[in-house]
């Protein structure tokens, strides 16, 4: 009975501190994930991004030996930009998802994380704990379907009743024994608008995903984008929000309860001529705060490119040019060659021509042989 009256008093100071949902599971192996993971590995559908092996993902007692119980949160993000700029010729703009909308999303939950901690830790002695976010080896999904915060949906979204896809969640293993909570009823029925919706095909099925197909992954890459997912990016300069957009879940749903949350318009949405030419230091300033920051510019310079070339974006030639001839990266000179080819003007295919007699990387030579066949195409 303790444990009862100490978890209603957990969930009473969760909504005063801004958890939007608050759900307890058991530390029982996740059997199921556990197959699913042992066939996404055989499949070679991983992103490469996970953390820990499929034993430590899967059993929380390999993480903490005194697991008693998992506490599941998820807070609620906007879904709607407020005065949006609009792109426009000569001014284009790049898109980043609404999971890197506002602050960085790791550094709000761990806060709210810490913040329940101390709490517990103040009503029960010897408490133990371990949070995660995101980045830990377990899977936040299984943990809150598991816990009642959502069902998990064919677009490998967790789905929560009251805000649906649009939460980030995060989660802290414990040594007390909390009763848990009943999981939420699967209501996708026979929808299948996100499978048939996703750009590149990535949901292979309800409820599984081939992360190397998958776009939110691809803008996350350093290397070459491969050529049949280039014509799919659009102006996303990082992540993908199709297969949530689409949801009949989602419909109507937009959330702005967390100040830190709100996203800058011109950062989330921002021009792309500009990103080109950023320092380090002036992409760090800008764009630092956000979550899709992560993996620093060089992904997100090469998208800006790609999507330039989208938009077939003629203003964009000077820059695509000095890029081209000068910048030391190879990915970005062998991008921007492709990029110069699709948007098909004479003086970029005479750039590529003329940067091409001074080229020594094969690969970026193969992007600029890339991006002169376009002129087939346009002729």
């Amino acid at each position: 009975m303790a444990y009862e009256e100490l978890k209603q008093e957990i969930i009473d100071y969760s909504k005063s501190i801004g958890i939007d949902k608050i759900g307890f599971a058991s530390v029982d192996v996740f059997t199921e994930l556990k197959s699913r993971l042992e066939q996404q590995q055989d499949l070679g559908y991983q992103s490469g991004f996970e953390k820990g092996s499929i034993e430590e993902r899967t059993n929380p007692a390999k993480l903490m030996p005194e697991a008693q119980s998992i506490v599941s949160i998820a807070l609620a993000y906007p879904s709607r930009l407020k005065d949006a700029p609009k792109s426009k010729k000569g001014e284009r703009r790049g898109l980043f998802c609404r999971a890197s909308w506002g602050k960085d999303y790791h550094h709000i939950l761990r806060e709210k994380l810490e913040m329940l901690a101390e709490f517990i830790a103040g009503k029960v002695y010897a408490f133990n704990y371990k949070s995660m976010v995101d980045t830990g080896e377990l899977s936040d999904r299984a943990v809150a379907e598991r816990s009642g915060i959502g069902f998990s949906g064919k677009n490998t979204t967790i789905i929560t009743p009251e805000f649906g896809s649009y939460v980030y969640l995060g989660e802290m293993i414990t040594n007390i024994p909390f009763p848990p909570d009943q999981p939420v009823e699967d209501s996708c029925g026979e929808c299948t608008k996100c499978i048939d919706s996703c750009p590149t095909g990535a949901l292979i099925q309800g409820g599984q995903l081939n992360a190397q197909k998958c776009i939110a992954f691809l803008t996350q890459t350093k290397d070459f984008l491969p050529d049949e997912y280039r014509t799919k990016l659009g102006n996303r300069i990082y992540g993908c929000d199709t297969c949530q957009l689409v949801c009949p879940k989602n419909q109507k749903k937009d959330f702005h309860l967390h100040p830190e949350m709100e996203p800058d318009p011109e950062v989330v949405k921002p021009k792309l001529i500009p990103l080109l030419s950023m320092s380090n230091r002036e992409f760090k300033e800008k764009f630092g705060e956000i979550a899709g920051s992560w993996r620093g510019k060089k992904p997100i310079q090469r998208n800006a490119i790609i999507a330039l070339g989208h938009y077939r974006e003629e203003s964009s030639v000077n820059e695509l040019i000095r890029l081209m001839e000068s910048d030391p990266r190879p990915v970005i000179r062998g991008t921007a060659a492709w990029s110069l080819g699709k948007i098909g003007t004479e003086k970029a295919f005479a750039a590529i021509e003329a940067a091409k007699q001074k080229e020594t990387d094969e690969q970026v030579l193969f992007e600029m042989e890339k991006g002169l066949r376009f002129q087939t195409v346009y002729s």
